[in-house]
């Protein structure tokens, strides 16, 4: 049994910022931590107080997560960048509401005392002699301190407090990963029992020490359970400050998923009746798992819950028959056209993951060569008369500045320019398209044609299959290509503006000119003879696209979505090598292009290929990379932990800094095959596409998410008063159910329901005993500090 734990983190939006900068605005941008670790930053909104982020994350967490912390910043171009506030939100606080967080937060100010971080390693004990009880506290070493110099490391030392006695340790200076190995004694003084305080302090020559922590034993887990391991430091405890002076606000919306997955035996069986639900007719299916997470799943859980199932049914091989399903449910109740997979329903929601999980490197080879133009050419471009900035365009005439009309012709070249490229990348990518997006849409065509064969909705199957792949996939990543992993970074509001207009032109293209001419952007008309021209190829493509020969996917419950072969994250970093002590040590750092993929870790000085191995005797070498910016890290850092996740020769430590003059610049330790002075973060991970899939997770959502419906299920097929009427309603709605059929209907659905609820009953079981097991082992466990 296993318990995971994941965060979605949505950075909304600000108002009521201060003003950092003498042009009486600020550049925010806000920094996610987790504990101590950064794992995300948001771009910069330039000259705003107000700013909208829009960013989304995923963090995979480890299970002893404490807190999420928020810091807005004000960047400056020369000089440290200004702190304007920070939101700290407690596990505890998260989870408070399994809805989780939704609302505008007040800043508050950033208290250094309070901005603790870091861990300690203590091993007390409690003796008794003819002079009366002693208590011996072995401080060992501290890992990951605050650092207080502007050297970016501290001076630090203990000191430990026991009644009304103190003593301190030594002064390391300059590290933030201290060893000690000092024993300090103290003599109980008659009275009460007391707590053991130790806290850490760097030292300063000039003016007050700074404070780096503290940790603080009561006397009973003294007495029980004498501390002896690895503490996580805390700040001083502090009455809650008044958190809206003038700092302004954050809109954030935060989620904690925490669960516990059970072994795979325990999910067989609702896995198997996932799978049998897929293969049975759509059209006359009432209780089958999938028709009750489609009634009882809303809001954004609805998004969640489709990315689990894609990826549950794309590791047993059947995501086709498991999109095919839901599509014919969608068609079969569908009355109008024009609304079809207009809405959020699971079918859109399943196809649109679909396509993230598995056409992403897909995505990329289509559309970023032309991105990446836009982003480095920065042309100004714009229709819309109301929006034009005449004095925007780089034209040098004795005639003045340029003419609305020269603008617009200017703006139209550039626009078509961009997207005749994007035009013919599209239409020629029949060949690179993953075989399964292409029978999944060949799928949809055919239940698409065969619901609505007439004349008149002749172009349904191409609007049905252009809506998810242009409206849902092309067009979205065009807008906002960071968030489909195009980018690195947002774009600049003059960048923005481009992409819009030419999301716009693919989105027009996806309708297949249905909406040209109409509604208040008649601006476009410019474009309108190139639209128009585009249309007669799209159709053509996607003729050819959904011409495919069915093949049998691949399965099994250990597949990735991305092969151990295929590369999943490459770029420029710097790197430098652990060289040999000499006279002449070089510390430079060198710029070499990366590949990072399941199987190894290569480089090269330039987009070809080397791999990086071991020696003959398995000696570790150390290599040290540099990222321009804390994304990239983060992205390189999550990437490097999902890969390395099935490796079983994992380090659990290591040295965050480098061996030079004769010892180690993090802990000062003089030997070079010191164990490492800091753990090794391998639980944090941002979620992406590339993902592995694991199952029995997936199942354990699906789980949860059916027990909401499971009185609802009970009363709809177990009570037979409600039977024949819900039928009835069920074929109003389009459901290929017959009177004389009704008999033997009522009876499967009673079955399948009743198979159903006894499935959840079992597992409801079976995480009660795994809880009463974990019960009764922390009651058999000695107390715990």
């Amino acid at each position: 049994m296993a318990k995971s734990s994941s965060l979605n983190v949505r950075v909304v939006e600000g108002r009521a910022l201060p003003a950092k900068d003498v042009s009486g605005s600020s550049d925010p941008y806000c920094i996610v931590k987790v504990d101590d670790e950064v794992v995300a930053r948001t771009a910069t909104i330039w000259r705003s107080l107000s700013p909208f982020w829009g960013e989304e994350y995923t963090v995979h967490l480890p299970l002893d997560f404490h807190h999420l912390a928020f810091y807005v910043l004000d960047e400056d171009t020369v000089g440290h960048d200004d702190i304007i506030g920070k939101i700290s939100l407690s596990r505890e606080a998260i989870a408070a509401d399994p809805r989780g967080i939704d609302s505008w937060i007040n800043l508050s100010r950033v208290d250094p005392d309070a901005e603790v971080q870091g861990e300690i390693r203590l091993s007390v004990q409690m003796m008794d002699d003819v002079r009366g009880r002693c208590l011996r506290c072995h401080v060992l070493q501290a890992r990951d301190l605050a650092p207080r110099d502007i050297s970016g490391t501290s001076d630090p030392f203990a000191r430990v407090f026991w009644g009304s006695q103190s003593l301190e340790t030594s002064t390391i200076k300059k590290t933030r990963f201290p060893h000690w190995d000092e024993v300090l004694e103290l003599r109980e003084l008659p009275g009460a029992p007391s707590p053991l305080r130790v806290e850490l302090w760097d030292w300063d020559m000039v003016g007050k020490n700074d404070f780096l922590g503290m940790v603080e034993f009561p006397p009973q887990v003294l007495q029980q359970n004498p501390p002896n391991g690895w503490f996580r430091l805390l700040p001083f405890p502090r009455a809650e400050e008044d958190a809206g002076r003038n700092l302004g606000a954050l809109r954030l919306k935060v989620r904690l998923n925490e669960d516990r997955v059970l072994p795979s035996p325990y999910y067989q069986p609702l896995t198997e009746l996932l799978m049998e639900s897929v293969l049975r007719p759509a059209e006359e299916d009432a209780a089958s798992p999938l028709v009750v997470l489609e009634e009882v799943t809303l809001g954004d859980c609805r998004q969640d819950l489709a990315t689990k199932l894609v990826k549950l049914f794309l590791g047993q091989g059947l995501a086709g028959p498991f999109l095919d399903y839901l599509t014919r449910r969608e068609v079969a109740r569908t009355t109008d056209p024009n609304t079809l997979f207009r809405s959020n329903s699971l079918a859109s929601k399943s196809m649109e993951q679909f396509m993230k999980l598995v056409g992403m490197p897909y995505l990329h080879e289509v559309l970023k060569p032309v991105v990446n133009r836009v982003f480095e050419e920065k042309k100004y471009m714009e229709l819309d008369p109301g929006k034009m900035e005449l004095g925007r365009t780089r034209r040098i005439s004795f005639k003045g500045m340029p003419s609305e009309e020269h603008v617009r012709e200017t703006s139209l070249g550039l626009l078509t320019g961009y997207l005749g490229p994007i035009m013919d990348a599209i239409v020629g990518s029949v060949g690179c398209c993953p075989p399964a997006m292409r029978l999944a849409f060949k799928q949809l065509h055919q239940r698409v044609e065969e619901r609505f064969p007439q004349a008149e909705h002749e172009d349904l199957k191409y609007l049905a299959i252009s809506g998810f792949l242009f409206l849902r996939f092309f067009a979205p990543a065009i807008l906002t290509p960071k968030l489909f992993d195009l980018r690195d970074q947002h774009a600049d509001p003059q960048t923005s503006r481009s992409l819009l207009l030419l999301a716009k032109a693919v989105q027009s293209i996806g309708n297949l000119g249905q909406q040209l001419g109409q509604g208040k952007e008649l601006w476009m008309a410019p474009l309108y003879p190139f639209l128009l021209q585009s249309i007669s190829r799209v159709r053509d493509f996607l003729d050819r696209l959904v011409n495919v020969e069915a093949v049998g996917e691949a399965g099994g419950s250990a597949r990735a979505l991305v092969p151990p072969s295929v590369t999943v994250r490459e770029g420029y970093l710097l790197k430098r090598k652990e060289e040999p002590a000499s006279l002449a040590t070089r510390f430079a750092f060198k710029k070499r292009y990366f590949w990072l993929s399941g199987e190894t870790l290569s480089y090269s000085k330039s987009p070809e290929w080397q791999v990086v191995t071991q020696d003959d005797a398995g000696a570790l070498h150390t290599t040290y990379l540099q990222c321009k910016n804390v994304n990239e890290l983060n992205q390189w850092l999550s990437a490097l932990r999902k890969a390395s996740a099935p490796n079983p020769d994992k380090l659990a430590a290591c040295h965050p800094g480098a061996f030079r003059g004769a010892r180690w610049t993090c802990c000062l330790q003089a030997e070079r095959s010191a164990a490492g002075c800091s753990r090794t973060h391998s639980a944090v991970t941002l979620g992406d596409w590339s993902d592995p899939l694991d199952p029995d997770a997936e199942t354990q959502m699906v789980y949860r998410q059916l027990l909401l419906g499971r009185d609802q299920l009970r009363m709809k097929f177990l009570e037979g008063s409600n039977m024949a009427t819900t039928l009835k309603a069920d074929t109003g709605k389009g459901l290929s159910v017959t009177e004389g059929d009704c008999p033997d209907a009522l009876a499967q659905q009673r079955t399948a329901a009743t198979r159903l609820l006894e499935v959840l009953e079992d597992l409801d079981r079976a995480h009660e005993e795994f809880q009463q097991r974990e019960r009764d082992h922390a009651a058999s466990s000695p107390l715990r500090p």
